[in-house]
């Protein structure tokens, strides 16, 4: 069947599981570490109207991680609203949030000094998993491809979000 809205121009010649990021305290973050597991990559900020995304997100972690759900905040100042040095950023999540989940250094994501992860997010998914604010979420599957994106306005915690990650952790 023919759709419009088709992904076959992707052709995923790499894997989400090529990838690392650099964490918070200088260590690294391989997603091949979480290869067959499904992976939620977001771009945050301590300074944005979605900052309380961080809860649910913790919520999301918390109830599924033993599941094999990932989640990884990448902080990125592209919205002028993650101001602080990485320590500053990982003691605010830390004590606000109590956040336990893997945060990455501050890093670029969108144009054409973004990590190379969500340059190949686009490639291989389209504008659709550009960030076009702080907590965009990328969800990858168990293969190593986007499942799908959404947009800030979408909570980790709202039906839509949470159908989609308890299908694809079931794959």
């Amino acid at each position: 069947m023919f759709s419009f809205f088709s992904k076959a121009h992707a052709n995923y010649s790499t894997l989400a599981n090529s990838f690392s990021f650099k964490n918070v305290d200088g260590g690294e973050i391989k997603l091949q570490d979480y290869k067959d597991k499904v992976i939620i990559v977001v771009n945050v900020a301590s300074k944005c109207g979605f900052t309380n995304q961080y809860e649910d997100l913790q919520t999301i972690w918390s109830k599924y991680k033993s599941e094999g759900l990932v989640v990884i905040g990448v902080p990125s100042n592209n919205f002028r609203q993650e101001p602080g040095s990485n320590q500053e950023i990982k003691d605010f999540c830390e004590t606000t949030f109590g956040i336990d989940f893997p945060i990455t250094e501050k890093t670029e994501v969108i144009g054409k000094d973004a990590h190379p992860f969500f340059l190949w997010a686009k490639e291989n998914h389209g504008s659709g998993a550009v960030p076009k604010w702080n907590f965009h979420k990328i969800v990858i599957g168990k293969d190593g491809k986007v499942v799908d994106t959404f947009a800030s306005i979408t909570k980790p915690t709202s039906n839509r979000f949470i159908e989609l990650i308890e299908r694809e952790l079931k794959k």
